[in-house]
């Protein structure tokens, strides 16, 4: 596939990163030579310097003859002009714009985004989704990472083993033989910085391992207590940064957690002035989230979660540590610098929310090829999760999971059929049509797309 990215930032670095693994045709404009520089010695992509919306630079970049654009540079205006152009000059078949200002994402103005008028055809909101993933977390603060499968029928959950689990040491055949009528399945256990794929059932978990499993979204509460976590719903929040984060979080958590009482901590006083006159359900203080004072006085030191998202990393993980040893049981920190999260999950924090994946994630779900339906990135960025429609030439139906020949990389994790959720097992058999949940480690695209692609004699 011919791609085009615009923006050779964090998240146009991913992006080509994941797509050229895949076999990719990618190219990348930037207006920082450094930037381009940097990109194509590191990936195996070409570079154009230059603004991104620019129709000779597009030109040169050879989005004529693209398939797809991807317009993630740090502007707004330049990623929808870049699709506007794309689409009027180039006739390019698919656009995908980053949006990050809430002015432009107002309901209200929909239509802007129609093809007559601004044509893109796919807009991704890294404030947004990242709102959404966090809002996640508080319903259950045990995790360090919950995602939505299959329209909430199901959840992906990553839980870290404490010496206090009480599953340790079991292998996981006979996890499934105690819990017979729990709907779980572990997909992946994440140790010393290494994926290891459960396959015989004689695997076991280790204190401090991090471990995905998926399970039906009615059995959460039997999933996590299994693995020592009972915590419910957080009642009382505590969030550093009042920015475009910080403020649809409390928006979310005042529209659906009733229950829940809600501050935030601002630093500068003008944006804590318009958060007080915006939100009527969360209280406001004006301060810096690493002063113990401040934190006293939004009460961290009795608060079930506190959550650092202000514009800075080193803030975020520095207040998340001081809101852990001041009192707060759970700490969620936002971490935008990739090389820092593997050492903030073992400082003490939680849960850490990487925008830039979340953004990759939403981004690869349209990319994808054949009947992927949606991706979800780990944590360690060391694979992500698919749900994908199994065709009837799939190499996966018809036959027990057991005598499927799943490629090295892969693992099963659940099958959704008619608005249920099936565990699986070794003698599931999977049908056409069924959602099919895949963990695949980085660099193993190609291998789902086989197992899952319709076979040349199919047709």
């Amino acid at each position: 596939m011919k791609i085009v990215i615009c923006g050779a930032g964090l998240v146009g670095s991913a992006i080509a990163s994941h797509l050229c693994e895949e076999q990719n045709d990618v190219t990348v404009i930037d207006a920082s030579a450094e930037n381009i520089q940097r990109i194509t010695d590191q990936y195996d992509v070409h570079g154009v310097v230059g603004v991104a919306s620019h129709p000779n630079r597009l030109a040169e970049a050879g989005v004529r003859d693209a398939e797809l654009l991807i317009a993630v540079t740090e502007s707004d205006e330049v990623n929808m002009v870049a699709c506007q152009v794309s689409h009027t000059i180039f006739n390019t078949p698919v656009k995908i714009a980053r949006i990050r200002s809430t002015a432009y994402l107002d309901p209200a103005f929909a239509s802007l985004y129609s093809p007559e008028n601004l044509p893109i055809d796919h807009i991704i909101s890294p404030e947004a989704e990242v709102s959404a993933a966090i809002s996640n977390q508080l319903r259950v603060p045990g995790a360090f990472d919950v995602q939505n499968l299959c329209d909430g029928k199901m959840n992906l959950v990553g839980v870290q083993c404490t010496e206090n689990s009480p599953i340790l040491g079991t292998s996981l055949r006979h996890l499934t033989s105690l819990f017979p009528d729990l709907s779980l399945t572990v997909l992946a256990i994440i140790r010393d910085g290494k994926v290891i794929l459960p396959r015989s059932g004689v695997e076991s978990m280790e204190t401090g391992d991090r471990v995905y499993f998926v399970c039906d979204s009615t059995h959460l509460d039997r999933a996590m207590a299994s693995f020592g976590h009972e915590e419910g719903e957080a009642r009382s929040v505590v969030i550093a940064g009042g920015g475009s984060i910080g403020l649809m979080l409390s928006r979310e958590i005042e529209a659906n957690f009733h229950n829940t009482n809600n501050q935030i901590i601002e630093l500068h006083a003008g944006r804590a002035k318009s958060l007080a006159e915006e939100l009527q359900g969360t209280g406001i203080i004006n301060g810096d989230a690493l002063d113990s004072a401040i934190l006293r006085e939004a009460g961290v030191h009795k608060t079930e979660t506190f959550v650092a998202v202000t514009e800075d990393d080193e803030v975020n993980i520095l207040s998340a540590l001081l809101a852990k040893r001041t009192g707060a049981k759970h700490a969620v920190a936002l971490v935008n610098i990739p090389g820092f999260i593997p050492l903030v999950s073992t400082l003490g924090v939680d849960a850490v929310i990487n925008p830039s994946q979340i953004t990759v994630s939403s981004i690869l779900e349209h990319v994808r090829r054949g009947r992927i339906r949606d991706v979800h990135p780990i944590v360690e960025d060391l694979g992500e999760v698919l749900e994908a429609e199994a065709l009837p030439s799939s190499l996966l139906v018809g036959k027990p999971l057991r005598a499927a020949k799943i490629p090295k990389g892969l693992a099963i994790g659940g099958v959704y059929r008619d608005g249920k959720a099936i565990a699986v097992r070794g003698d599931t058999v999977i049908e056409a049509g069924d959602t099919v949940i895949i963990f695949v480690v980085r660099g193993k695209i190609a291998q789902v797309e086989k197992l899952l692609s319709v076979r040349l004699d199919f047709f």
